[in-house]
């Protein structure tokens, strides 16, 4: 991956790589717009995903825990969900199913009645269509000899035609031909197509592993680093793996600034600037990405965080199928992951029906799990370890001297886990869930019962599923029957008509912020119904189309020119009293505690900085405060030189960092040095001396806030020696963008300390 310079500009930052940004990617980069995918996970060529239990041990995502993997377990109150981190997002994970919304389906169902959704069917017709041509969707080839018997969707099939409902085989981003148009073969090398495959690594066709929702090893899934991301990469998107963001916020001087981490080889911190700023992050990334940075983008819509919804995800367990006394085989093992699809009509498309629409689809999981099942069956393990004894007594007595048919025994039952299926269930619940920050952290208050109807229509479905398999239903294990368990978390930024009714508009434009978009699930006014990957990815199409018909024009006889930045480094210390006032009557003493700083003033534009009257800047680097034992990282910091100060004829030099300390809470350093008229003599005290105040929380420049502590740092001759040699410029002119600099910097302090 490449490394940042200081003032880096782009035309796009995609914030995240699931079905949103890496439809947006491909799209504007194929046009020539200079693109930045940050993405917070690794990249996931076949044969990485993990599988040994030492694997799954480091796969899950928690950098504060030194946890860079896959899974992102998340758990609320009344809500859990997993979700993925890594190039191509949720698409690495999920059950490549890419369904269309239904036609009547879209509508927003709420506490206070229902309404349309701002978009239609007819509005993402032509964007559907586009996606699943990159996508290459076919149905599982259940009419081929070596897929013709899988037993599970054999099972989904013979109850819909009992039960009389509408079953399907729905299309799935899987690879089981070596090309589209070919005879489906398993474990058969997959052609690249024209655009290549980022990874370099060959693709085999689907092997019917049931191991899609864990990663696919063999590359069969035509997951979005396979499709758009490689072909975002073709048109040379820059695709950075292991960029988290933590800040969003408005330029400087138009456009959007990003801040991010790096959890790669070269860890720290980093900014890079735009003209239009994509989040895709997923429902929970992107919806706490904006309450985090609410401050930094004012006039975020008062609806931010509401209208979350699980898209009615319902998880069962069917359980002992039977086909007349004998144990009916339903091996959820042996396939994909989902087949088959059961759909339940909704009131909408037929007002004789009386209940929410949903679908229900059958479930799989890796060949090892079967083992896992079979071990949690007590009753019938005790049964064939009392078998195998009384044969091994039997044989002792007959002179039998073989072991093996009593042996084959304990395993050749497997009654469960043969018998058993996994039920998917999501549809249209009731979107009355609502995120917000607690503590800095996300929180979703979510209470099932608004979605009562459509879960107990679902499970009445399944249960009549069950009985005509011969099987019983069985939920989750007890204490989790009150709690949504989903794979699908929608809204929290959804769009609307206008601002009092959603944070973005039909295209996914946020209101107030132009050239800022969302474009993942949490745009979502409500379910989808089905599977919402599809969706999703059609609306960032949409979105893309319109962010191309609307860009600026480029200019074609002059190019504009390229400005020529500067920076320079800037270490202080000194010492901070908590419950002190004024940092200019404080002295030292036994109270005060040690505080210290190191900065990087970046400069982008010198030309642009010395006409500005506030010449502002940006700093990064660090803080030491005394409650911090470490450093910590400045998170975003203004550094303006020379403004007009409070006294007549002076001046002053701002500093504002935000940073949190070891104990997570967000803090403001806001300080000044104060330039003023005197004697010359002053001069070297008045330009070394830094007076601060400390506060809590992370305050914007002008904001009043109380501090809750005051401190005096000053830089001393060698700091000052080392700042002076840390000048650098880059782009042309440094020479003389470096001579004006100081012409400005001299001239402001004759302004001040000269005769006259």
């Amino acid at each position: 991956m490449r490394k940042e310079h200081v003032g880096e500009h782009v035309d796009v930052v995609v914030v995240g790589s699931g079905f949103g940004g890496s439809v947006t990617a491909c799209r504007l980069a194929a046009e020539g717009l200079s693109v930045v995918v940050l993405e917070r996970g690794r990249a996931y060529p076949p044969r990485s995903f993990p599988r040994s239990p030492a694997e799954m041990g480091k796969a899950f995502w928690d950098p504060a825990e030194q946890l860079y993997g896959l899974y992102d377990v998340w758990s609320f109150d009344g809500c859990d969900s997993v979700t993925a981190s890594g190039l191509g997002g949720g698409s690495l994970i999920y059950a490549n199913v890419l369904l269309r919304k239904d036609e009547h389906w879209f509508v927003q169902d709420g506490p206070d009645g229902s309404r349309p959704w701002p978009v239609t069917r007819a509005d993402l017709d032509p964007h559907y269509d586009a996606v699943e041509k990159m996508l290459a969707p076919t149905p599982y080839p259940f009419d081929r000899p070596a897929y013709a018997h899988t037993p599970k969707t054999i099972a989904m099939r013979d109850a819909a035609m009992e039960l009389g409902l509408d079953w399907q085989l729905p299309p799935l981003a899987i690879r089981f031909a070596a090309q589209p148009g070919a005879e489906p073969g398993l474990s058969v090398p997959i052609a690249d197509p024209a655009y290549g495959n980022l990874h370099g690594v060959q693709r085999l066709t689907c092997r019917l592993c049931g191991e899609c929702d864990l990663g696919c090893n063999d590359g069969a899934k035509n997951s979005l680093d396979h499709t758009y991301l490689s072909a975002a990469s073709h048109h040379g998107a820059d695709l950075r793996t292991l960029h988290e963001v933590r800040g969003v916020r408005q330029g400087m001087r138009g456009g959007y600034a990003v801040d991010y981490v790096r959890h790669d080889d070269e860890p720290g911190t980093g900014t890079i600037s735009c003209d239009r700023l994509v989040l895709a992050a997923g429902t929970f990334g992107t919806t706490r990405l904006l309450l985090r940075n609410r401050d930094a983008l004012p006039g975020l819509s008062a609806t931010l965080g509401d209208g979350f919804s699980g898209n009615g995800d319902l998880l069962t367990f069917l359980l002992r199928a039977k086909d007349r006394s004998r144990t009916r085989e339903i091996d959820a093992s042996h396939g994909p992951v989902i087949t088959s699809a059961i759909r339940l009509a909704d009131h909408l498309d037929d007002p004789q029906e009386s209940g929410r629409g949903a679908y229900i689809e059958d479930g799989g999981y890796p060949g090892f799990v079967d083992w896992l099942a079979d071990a949690t069956d007590v009753r019938h393990n005790v049964v064939r370890a009392a078998r195998f004894v009384i044969d091994r007594i039997w044989a002792r007595l007959t002179g039998d001297s073989s072991m093996s048919a009593e042996v084959a025994r304990l395993f050749r039952e497997g009654e469960l886990s043969a018998s058993s299926l996994p039920l998917l269930g999501m549809g249209r619940d009731v979107p009355t869930g609502r995120m917000s920050l607690r503590d800095g952290e996300l929180d979703v208050r979510w209470n099932v019962e608004d979605s009562a109807e459509h879960v107990d229509r679902l499970r009445a479905a399944m249960g009549r599923i069950a009985d005509v398999l011969g099987g019983e239903l069985s939920g989750l294990p007890a204490g989790l029957g009150k709690r949504l368990v989903t794979a699908h978390p929608l809204g929290g930024a959804a769009m609307g008509r206008h601002a009092g009714e959603g944070v973005c508009d039909p295209y996914g434009e946020v209101f107030g912020h132009p050239g800022l978009y969302i474009a993942d699930g949490a745009a979502m006014p409500g379910p989808v119904g089905p599977n919402p990957s599809l969706t999703i990815a059609a609306l960032a199409d949409r979105m893309s189309t319109r962010m191309l018909e609307n860009r600026p024009a480029r200019p074609t006889a002059v190019a504009a020119p390229v400005p020529t930045s500067l920076s320079f480094e800037e270490e202080m210390s000194g010492f901070v009293v908590p419950g002190a006032v004024d940092p200019m009557s404080i002295e030292d003493s036994p109270d005060a505690g040690r505080l210290s700083f190191g900065l990087t003033i970046h400069i982008d534009d010198v030309t642009t900085f010395l006409a500005e009257p506030e010449h502002l800047a940006r700093a990064e680097g660090w803080v030491l405060a005394p409650c911090c034992a470490d450093r910590h990282p400045v998170e975003r910091g203004w550094f303006n030189l020379f403004m007009r100060g409070a006294t007549p004829g002076g001046r002053e030099m701002r500093y504002r960092l935000w940073y949190t300390d070891a104990e997570g809470h967000a803090r403001t350093l806001a300080g000044w040095k104060d330039v003023h008229d005197g004697p010359i003599t002053g001069m070297w005290r008045d330009t070394t001396t830094l007076y601060a105040h400390l506060l809590d929380g992370h305050v914007p420049p002008d904001e009043a806030a109380v501090a809750t502590a005051a401190a005096r740092l000053r830089i001393g001759p060698r700091a000052l020696a080392a700042t002076l040699g840390s000048f650098r410029t880059e782009g042309p002119h440094g020479a003389a963008a470096l001579a004006g600099f100081g012409r400005f910097f001299i001239g402001q302090l004759w302004d001040v300390y000269g005769p006259g």
